[in-house]
């Protein structure tokens, strides 16, 4: 996504989550580790949740000061799903941790990538999986099903792009969106 805003002479900056400041590479290095089965529930959403305000005020806001599109790789929604919904947390705590952690600010647009969640687990079939990868296919499923309700009720912002396909066909859709909104 980064080149195609760059091609149309839009400077833009991606962020991963967690991972974009060098503390949210050691709270990810603890978040992904496939060692550590212990981290309760309150306490990751707490680690993703100190990703983001650091993301926030080293890498978002002097983004988007000097006007530039900022693409995270996650963001507060991924929490109301996965801390909120699979894990139990409760979408208003989970919500009012992240508007604290951002400042209150929220995406433009969020690109909702949908797969089944059984083709989605056969292509990470042959792959090394991270802790939150190796949960269990009910997970998952809350997870897709906890998107689709988020989804319904963002107004609009948060969109469903199927990501079945080759990547380029994926990405193709995802401009598709964009587009609609730049």
């Amino acid at each position: 996504m980064k080149e195609y805003f760059l091609s149309r002479g839009i400077d833009a900056i991606i962020t991963p989550e967690p991972g974009g400041t060098e503390l949210g590479k050691r709270i990810r290095d603890i978040l992904l580790d496939e060692n550590i089965d212990e981290i309760t529930p309150i306490a990751e959403a707490c680690l993703f949740a100190a990703d983001r305000a650091q993301q926030v005020k080293l890498i978002i806001e002097p983004a988007i000061k000097k006007g530039w599109m900022v693409i995270s790789d996650r963001y507060v929604d991924s929490s109301l799903v996965y801390q909120g919904v699979a894990r139990g947390c409760g979408l208003e705590p989970v919500k009012n941790l992240n508007e604290w952690a951002t400042d209150e600010r929220v995406p433009d647009i969020t690109i909702y990538l949908d797969i089944p969640v059984a083709r989605g687990l056969d292509r990470i079939a042959s792959c090394e999986k991270d802790r939150i990868e190796k949960e269990t296919r009910e997970f998952h499923e809350n997870v897709r099903n906890a998107y689709k309700t988020l989804m319904k009720l963002s107004g609009g912002r948060i969109v469903e792009v199927d990501a079945l396909g080759t990547p380029e066909s994926v990405h193709h859709r995802v401009v598709q969106e964009i587009e609609k909104i730049v």
